[in-house]
């Protein structure tokens, strides 16, 4: 058995997230005078979180948000980032750099409900999905590879030091069992990509992989886009073998409780 934490944070806002106009791949975006305090507020949440793996979509909001994560986290300063473009935006081809209105108007033309809706030269959800199970079945055989070559006293230990944001999430909720709380991992994983992507990413955990949710969690905010910065915390345990599904415990999604004094964007 393996066992990894996944600790998935959106971008800080932009300039297109503040007018609501739509950035998908093409726009390559720096974050805003509000997103760079967004991404301090995440670190600062995160800041006792010793993770062992981090990886970021390699487009600057994402890159910049990542980098102001790791500058105030007490475990993490040297740590490797490693930048994927499995972790990109959605890509919303001829939609790019105009409002979201507009995507919304092109979708009712087409007779389409939006999100589902691919403008031209954009990709289809079931293409944005590929690429999220994708990246998290690398992520899995990673952890697998390397709980491989170390026995369990090898392991990292999580404690409510580490994992304080959300261990104390769990307590106040009462969403975690003991074991959740206080177990082995063999990987503790940061992730920063984007609002539509993670998007997808939940629904293949909901509709591939039957993830667990809080009994307090809403529909709605299972589906919903993330706030920018928002946080969302995973356990994910799976055996060998491609037969064997993983299992997929949600502790907290789309938290923000660290924005409270900041005014945050929700488009993509």
């Amino acid at each position: 058995m393996a066992r990894f934490a996944l600790t998935i944070v959106r971008h800080g806002e932009t300039r297109y997230n503040k007018e609501k106009l739509l950035q998908g791949q093409g726009i390559d975006e720096p974050l805003s005078e509000i997103g760079l305090k967004q991404a301090d507020a995440a670190g600062r949440f995160l800041s006792n979180v010793n993770f062992t793996h981090v990886f970021s979509s390699d487009l600057t909001r994402a890159k910049q948000t990542t980098s102001n994560i790791l500058k105030n986290n007490i475990h993490c300063k040297d740590i490797t980032i490693t930048y994927d473009a499995r972790l990109r935006e959605r890509k919303y081809g001829t939609a790019e750099g105009r409002p979201l209105s507009n995507l919304k108007a092109m979708a009712k033309e087409a007779g389409e409900q939006c999100p589902s809706y691919t403008p031209p030269g954009g990709e289809t959800l079931d293409e944005v999905r590929a690429r999220a199970k994708d990246f998290f079945e690398f992520l899995c055989h990673m952890v697998m590879e390397e709980s491989g070559l170390k026995d369990d006293s090898g392991k990292t230990k999580v404690t409510s030091t580490d994992m304080a944001p959300f261990s104390n999430h769990c307590i106040e909720s009462d969403t975690c069992s003991d074991d959740i709380r206080d177990l082995p991992l063999d990987a503790n994983i940061l992730l920063v990509s984007h609002g539509a992507y993670m998007r997808n990413w939940v629904k293949y955990f909901i509709d591939d992989l039957q993830l667990t949710f809080p009994p307090d969690l809403k529909k709605s905010r299972e589906l919903s886009v993330s706030p920018n910065t928002g946080i969302s915390h995973f356990i994910v345990s799976f055996e060998s073998g491609e037969t064997s599904k993983p299992q997929i415990s949600c502790i907290c999604i789309n938290r923000h409780d660290h924005l409270a004094d900041i005014r945050a964007g929700t488009s993509q």
